[in-house]
């Protein structure tokens, strides 16, 4: 094994509580865990984070909880939510997460589905939330809360964290070799997770994740990335994610302090004060950088502005031709370092100033924001990872393309099917298969053993492979030309008037977009433009002049592809696309059949019936 922070890890049984407690042990770092309590940075060292798991562990025990048994939790990123997930793992017991935005119908699916024993519930919002499902499922025997005053008074089975924790230390005081006999039975090929895929379409489906699965990721990973113990990380994305999950047992296992962070409301603030050197993030957290540094830099007016204007030009100059892996110019080097200096120096005291690079995943991100976020800088590796197969592939720091999810993690084989250009993953990372669910694995893991992905894609000479869309995203417009809307969506984001926006047209003449704008940026644009600004959201939706200034955008920013491919008209709408209202999922993709069915008349006026 050549992933440093690993040597000594080979002789340990590849499970995730091993590889996790001996790493806490092995380093002890007074910050090995941190969250912040009202407005304090609280940390736990790696030897109270052992401690804590192992009264867990014994509490659960003492509650009757046997290997393979099913515990659900549903919670916000905060200690307490991977502290109980390696203390049900120890048991060889099973976690279920379930994302904080599921809708409650899927909560309660969920539950029976997997026939969770218990649940844990951070506190009294999710709890509102959740309220109904919960109630409704008989089976549920304890009901766990992170937060003591979150506790119904009306419900019998609902104990406090605190009161799971002292059970568990009273049991230790009987038999403190309780414990440890019970994480020597934990095997590799031990079920650890059920993790239910939102899905677009239909119920949400089970899958099974073995230790084998998640430990391959995390030696894969380690041995790819420069991971240092002196490293730190912000938590942000959902740990119920197969993303952020599997990046925290990578980070646990390497010895990097771990700073959670629960909602992207606090990131600013958070990384300030954190000052992270590695982290991963999704796109959208991208574009929301981007724009409101272009957006500020715009404002500036007079020379700043110009200023700001040249370094972009010449950071995507730079970029472009690094990229490519052509020459850069004498000329060129000498004004991308004074760019450096006066403009991009913002750009990273803004991400907090230390990161050594980014993973982002979950979704495309365009190459002209990766060129200016790498130009400033700020390395943005993008990767590639699936519920069903963990995290298979990324960019390295001194091997990336931009565009492009990079090349597989050792011991992790991914080709393209010469038949549809699907893109096929085979390794020790590819889940056991669908819960209570043979006929639809049987669907997407093949008698050699690949797991196909629905994603569509190419690999080029170098084995940096590309991902043009969903295959069954995929739509064929009425001349019979086929649309890959994740690749519009992409160029359509660029744009510092949107904030969200739906490729449209199965069926129809032309393309379209359903484009939920950037509000405070399109009000300040139209108003520096000379447009009328009056109105309400609903009324700015129907004013020509405002549709046609976004369709402006629109139509510059899909240039570059074919003319059957680009935006010819767009349709404004008030309100963000929801998970609530049914149009997203958990992990926000978007729901096109809701969509297209929900915005039929829509669709028909601006891409022709």
């Amino acid at each position: 094994m050549t992933a440093e922070n690993l040597i000594g890890f080979e002789d340990l049984p590849q499970t995730i509580p091993h590889f996790c407690l001996e790493s806490f042990r092995r380093h002890n770092k007074p910050d090995a865990l941190s969250h912040k309590v009202n407005d304090i940075w609280e940390n736990l060292s790696g030897e109270a984070v052992i401690e804590k798991i192992k009264y867990i562990a014994l509490g659960l025990a003492d509650l009757g909880v046997k290997a393979g048994d099913r515990i659900a939790i549903i919670s916000e990123n905060r200690p307490e939510w991977s502290l109980t997930d390696l203390a049900i793992l120890s048991l060889r017991a099973v976690n279920v997460p379930i994302y904080t935005t599921q809708a409650v119908e899927q909560i309660r699916y969920i539950l029976e589905d997997s026939g969770a024993k218990m649940l844990f519930v951070s506190g009294k919002k999710i709890l509102r939330h959740a309220e109904n499902a919960i109630q409704s499922v008989e089976r549920l025997e304890k009901l766990i809360f992170f937060d003591a005053d979150a506790v119904p008074e009306n419900d019998n089975r609902a104990i406090t964290y605190q009161t799971l924790e002292k059970r568990g230390e009273a049991l230790e005081k009987i038999d403190s070799q309780f414990f440890e006999m019970n994480l020597s039975n934990v095997k590799a090929d031990d079920l650890a997770t059920i993790i239910y895929t939102s899905g677009t379409t239909g119920e949400p489906k089970g899958v099974m994740l073995t230790h084998e699965n998640f430990i391959t990721s995390v030696i894969a990973v380690s041995k790819a990335l420069p991971i240092k113990t002196t490293d730190r990380s912000l938590a942000v994305l959902p740990l119920s994610h197969i993303f952020e999950r599997t990046v925290f047992y990578v980070l646990c296992a390497n010895g990097v302090a771990i700073h959670f962070c629960q909602s992207f409301d606090q990131i600013v603030t958070f990384l300030s004060e954190v000052r992270p050197t590695i982290m991963t993030a999704v796109p959208r957290l991208f574009e929301q950088v981007y724009h409101k540094i272009v957006k500020k830099g715009k404002a500036a007016g007079g020379w700043k502005t110009s200023l700001f204007d040249w370094a972009l030009q010449i950071g995507q100059n730079y970029w472009n031709a690094k990229d490519k892996r052509e020459s850069v110019s004498l000329v060129l080097t000498i004004k991308h370092r004074i760019a450096s200096r006066l403009v991009f120096s913002k750009w990273r005291m803004g991400v907090g100033g230390s990161i050594r690079f980014f993973v982002s995943g979950g979704a495309p991100l365009s190459k002209k924001l990766s060129n200016a976020f790498w130009a400033a800088g700020i390395p943005v590796l993008q990767g590639y990872g699936m519920t069903e197969a963990c995290v298979t592939c990324a960019n390295r720091p001194d091997n990336s393309k931009v565009g492009s999810i990079g090349t597989p993690f050792e011991g992790i084989e991914m080709r393209v099917s010469e038949a549809d250009g699907e893109i096929l993953i085979r390794g020790k990372n590819v889940m056991r298969g669908y819960y209570n669910n043979p006929e639809e694995t049987a669907k997407v893991i093949d008698d050699e053993g690949f797991y196909h992905t629905g994603d569509i894609g190419y690999v080029d000479r170098e084995g940096h492979f590309f991902i043009t869309d969903r295959k069954k995203d995929l739509f064929k417009l009425s001349n019979g030309k086929y649309v890959a809307p994740q690749q519009v969506e992409s160029l359509l984001k660029q744009s510092p008037l949107v904030s969200q926006a739906v490729a449209v047209g199965s069926g129809r003449k032309q393309v379209g977009a359903l484009v939920v704008p950037d509000w405070e940026t399109l009000i300040q644009t139209l108003k520096e433009e000379g447009i009328s600004a009056e109105g309400s959201r609903e009324e700015l939706c129907e004013n020509p002049h405002v549709v046609k200034r976004v369709q402006r955008d629109a139509v510059e920013f899909t240039r570059e592809m074919n003319d059957y491919e680009r935006v010819k008209r767009v349709y404004l709408l008030p309100r963000e696309f929801s998970i609530d209202k049914g149009e997203m999922t958990p992990t926000l993709k978007i729901k096109r059949g809701v969509i297209d069915e929900k915005y039929e008349e829509a669709i028909d006026e601006i891409c022709g019936s």
